[in-house]
């Protein structure tokens, strides 16, 4: 049984993650001014403190309150400096450690423990110590105990360039490129579904007369293909809830639109057919809230716009109408004079149980008010949010708070843009966590993966 941590809030995740990663790399001294408890700590390898002496202070409670909280970070942290390194000729070294103990003096599961609170971005660091980090790591063991124990961060991934993906960390404000997909012409041209769940990330499209997923894993930071639903779909509605996700709707390979639904377990890989939709829909969005999945807007059969939205209980494993949920979207295609199939899905987003939409054309933000049923305007989105009917534009959920990732239009190379605005319930105030050069401020796809 792997010792228990309390859930951790970025801050805090950060701070313990540089303590811990400081420790694992022997280049990185204990600078002059520092906290002298670090410096004793980092002596207890010479002094030959008990095994279970530093156990009462790696596994001690997070200490959150601020004039506590460096004493207690530097005592149950900072001690891995003294586990990992080891004195070699007058020179720190990393120990050879290829047993299952992961970390000498500690043993596997205070080894495990200790792993936990490290940021995702330095799980590619921890690796690389020992055959034992690498393969723990790859197992995806961390990203499963850490979603059980409420440690959870959010990457943003999208797409502006075909066939190529980043991916953007908010914790740190670090820009990362994933591996160039390697497809053919025909699914470079297709319409694309993303979705993230578990430690994946799933891109859809079609290859001339067939539906093909591409896979993405953090685990092995590669695609991979040959995955298939028992109902082959695109132009779906979706959302993911720690390990799996639900997709619902779309259009089969011959255009007709489906109201049948399937859940997707990424732990296990595999696809189950859960009950259909009461109405066929496609181009409709999904969110996981209060525990449920919805399916909000899209297109029926008769190729009108849908204002109703389905529920659909996990438990009970059925679906139930929600008429006008969705008021006529973006001032209603009649009004804004072009085709309901040419505008995009909606842009919807959940934060804290909390369900909230953007308006391209009013270009505002609403919050949806369940008990009254009603949409309350917010205020609006961010100025360099452009879209093209809805497309190009990402609004996403990335934990407590709201992103939109887009950019001004412009010839030749764009500029991306990341606006964050976490609701606590004043008018958006929408801050840039990160802008870049681009091939393009056109957002294919966008998902946010939190392991």
């Amino acid at each position: 049984m792997i010792p228990s941590c309390k859930m951790l809030v970025p801050s805090t995740l950060e701070q313990d993650s540089n303590l811990i990663c400081n420790a694992f790399h022997p280049s990185k001294r204990l600078l002059e001014g520092e906290n002298v408890k670090l410096r004793k700590t980092a002596n207890l390898m010479e002094t030959h403190e008990t095994k279970a002496e530093l156990e009462g202070l790696i596994v001690s409670p997070a200490v959150i309150p601020d004039q506590a909280h460096d004493q207690g970070q530097a005592k149950k942290v900072n001690i891995l400096s003294a586990l990992v390194l080891s004195k070699s000729d007058g020179q720190h070294q990393i120990r050879d450690q290829e047993q299952d103990s992961l970390i000498n003096y500690l043993g596997r599961e205070l080894s495990i423990s200790c792993a936990l609170r490290c940021a995702r971005s330095d799980f590619g660091n921890i690796a690389l110590l020992n055959k034992s980090f690498q393969s723990l790591v790859q197992s995806g063991l961390l990203y499963k105990l850490r979603r059980e124990l409420g440690i959870i961060e959010h990457w943003v991934y999208f797409s502006c360039n075909l066939l190529e993906w980043e991916a953007f960390d908010p914790l740190r404000r670090r820009w990362m490129h994933l591996p160039r997909m390697n497809s053919n012409e025909c699914f470079m041209c297709s319409d694309k579904e993303s979705l993230a769940v578990g430690t994946e990330l799933l891109v859809f499209g079609k290859e001339i007369t067939y539906h093909v997923i591409y896979r993405y894993s953090i685990l092995t930071n590669k695609w991979t293909t040959g995955m298939t639903m028992n109902q082959p779909r695109c132009l779906f509605g979706s959302a993911s809830l720690g390990k799996i996700a639900i997709l619902a709707g779309g259009c089969d390979t011959n255009g007709r639109v489906l109201s049948s639904a399937e859940l997707y377990n990424s732990e296990t890989g595999t696809w189950i057919t859960i009950p259909s939709m009461n109405k066929a829909r496609k181009m409709s969005s999904g969110v996981f809230m209060d525990g449920k999945f919805y399916v909000i807007g899209g297109i029926g059969v008769d190729n009108k716009m849908l204002t109703c939205a389905e529920v659909y209980n996990l438990e009970t494993r059925s679906w139930h109408v929600i008429p006008d949920m969705l008021t006529p979207r973006n001032g209603g295609a009649a009004q804004s004079g072009i085709s309901a199939t040419a505008e995009a899905p909606p842009l919807i987003a959940v934060v804290n149980n909390e369900l909230y939409a953007a308006d391209y054309v009013q270009r505002e933000v609403s919050k949806y008010d369940k008990e009254k049923k009603v949409w309350l305007v917010l205020g609006g989105l961010p100025e360099q949010a452009f879209s093209m009917n809805g497309w190009g534009l990402a609004f996403r959920a990335c934990g407590d708070q709201l992103i939109v990732i887009g950019g001004p239009r412009a010839l030749g190379t764009g500029l991306i843009e990341v606006n964050a605005w976490v609701p606590n319930g004043d008018p958006p105030q929408w801050e840039v966590l990160a802008r870049k050069t681009s091939p393009g401020s056109f957002v294919y796809n966008c998902a946010v993966m939190g392991c």
